[in-house]
């Protein structure tokens, strides 16, 4: 209980420093031309996407979700802008596995925009046994990455999203709460710590199950469908100003 105290009272903290996908306003990231924009994270940022296409703006390389569909608005919308785009999201990964790869798959590719959505697989994965790690194992990582991309990419702009879920459809059961709630928290936490613009992902989804059913909009709780990863696009264009 006190740990969860402590995480609002600091999201209540860093809330002047926040942007949210209803009104960024003038805290909204604005991308000059030439950017290189890059996603990272677990599943729902790789999108099956071929990992041996290595160039920016290659429907191969951008996979079949949120990124594709971003990345066509982006380049079609301005195609003088020179945008250069890049998905690197891994299924499966964790905050510790973007660390390992980090230097390769971010710092090398010299982002001027950084998106990041992680934080299901670190609470998920202990569910079934196969993962140890704990909330608090989250947030260091997760404190010790964005530190490590401060300090290498002092400029860079940051994007920081919500992990979230959609409670009662298959993977997504009572047992997720209020534990999974907490990952919510930590990353809204980072947003404000790093004066990151945020992107409600929880919100877009509950919202959107006012509408249509959950599995509408994503078929396991966790992995969006096609209509789901128009929502985060539409949310990440927002973001993008």
């Amino acid at each position: 209980m006190k740990r969860r105290i402590f995480f609002k009272n600091s999201i209540l903290a860093g809330a002047a420093g926040l942007a949210s996908a209803d009104a960024f306003g003038a805290n909204a990231v604005k991308v000059p031309s030439d950017a290189v924009i890059l996603f990272q994270g677990d599943s729902i940022t790789d999108g099956h996407r071929h990992k041996d296409i290595l160039t920016p703006n290659d429907p191969r390389g951008l996979g079949n979700g949120y990124v594709s569909l971003l990345a066509a608005d982006l380049l079609r919308k301005y195609p003088a802008r020179g945008f250069k785009i890049f998905n690197r999201g891994i299924s499966g990964n964790k905050v510790f596995q973007l660390a390992e790869r980090w230097k390769e798959d971010c710092i090398d590719l010299k982002p001027t925009v950084l998106s990041i959505l992680i934080g299901v697989n670190d609470f998920w994965h202990t569910k079934n046994g196969n993962y140890s790690g704990t909330l608090d194992k989250y947030r260091n990582d997760y404190i010790n990455l964005l530190e490590q991309t401060r300090n290498e990419l002092p400029e860079i702009k940051l994007i920081i999203a919500e992990p979230f879920a959609v409670p009662g459809i298959r993977a997504v059961d009572h047992t997720w709460y209020p534990a999974f709630d907490e990952y919510r928290f930590v990353a809204k936490e980072m947003a404000g710590i790093f004066k990151a613009t945020f992107i409600p992902c929880q919100k877009l989804f509950d919202r959107a199950a006012k509408k249509a059913p959950g599995v509408y909009w994503t078929h396991d709780g966790v992995h969006p469908t096609h209509a789901g990863s128009r929502l985060m696009a539409d949310a990440w264009g927002k973001a993008l100003g």
